[in-house]
């Protein structure tokens, strides 16, 4: 486990404190699709992205979801480092958007590396930042961008994340993400698909020229 730390976050956290992570920590790993946090969940540990990607979630009051933003390999999540911190339920839902290796680290622990460690601390502000950024964004996108532009951002970043020019999803999954609806969602891609945009394929886009 140490070595995986190392690969994702030796740049920065200091040796003496990815070893301590690899004591303490427990190495899990998750399949694409499985829920890794549920909404109104007690959050036990905090976790620490080795591989792969995880999406994050919102929920209104009707069950819709939006998409808020992605955790890739050496990031974490702030609103679980809050939750964990103040005992509070999860707000937020965190689904594997591919198979995931993560290590969890218990509640005890994180305070006390924020005393022990500059790095540490360093490493949480930086991530509150990073997803404050990313939630600003999503908030300008809903206000101020048109869905076929928030679709196309959509679609090169799950291609981005995926390594890879064909995003496995249906359209309802993706009007889940985006709280649309699924209607709207297929008649935007058959419109990028007439302007030679994307090809659709039966619950898969390969993007030709976005």
């Amino acid at each position: 486990m140490e070595l995986a730390l190392k690969n994702s976050f030796g740049d920065l956290l200091e040796p003496q404190l990815l070893t301590e992570i690899a004591e303490v920590g427990s190495l899990v790993s998750v399949n694409q699709g499985s829920k890794i946090i549920e909404i109104g969940q007690y959050i036990k540990g905090m976790p620490l992205l080795l591989s792969g990607a995880i999406k994050i979630l919102r929920e209104d009051d009707e069950g819709d979801e939006l998409l808020l933003y992605y955790l890739e390999r050496g990031d974490t999540c702030s609103m679980t480092m809050a939750c964990c911190l103040g005992d509070m339920k999860s707000e937020i839902r965190a689904v594997a958007e591919t198979d995931v290796t993560l290590v969890m680290i218990p509640i005890r622990k994180m305070e006390e590396w924020t005393g022990k460690y500059r790095s540490w601390r360093n490493f949480v502000f930086d991530s509150y930042h990073n997803r404050l950024n990313e939630l600003l964004a999503t908030v300008d996108s809903i206000a101020f961008k048109n869905m076929d532009d928030r679709l196309v951002a959509y679609l090169k970043e799950k291609a981005r994340i995926a390594a890879s020019n064909t995003i496995v999803n249906t359209h309802k999954d993706i009007a889940y993400d985006l709280h649309s609806s699924r209607v709207v969602i297929s008649r935007l891609l058959k419109k990028l698909e007439r302007l030679g945009k994307i090809r659709l394929q039966r619950n898969q886009i390969e993007i030709v020229d976005l």
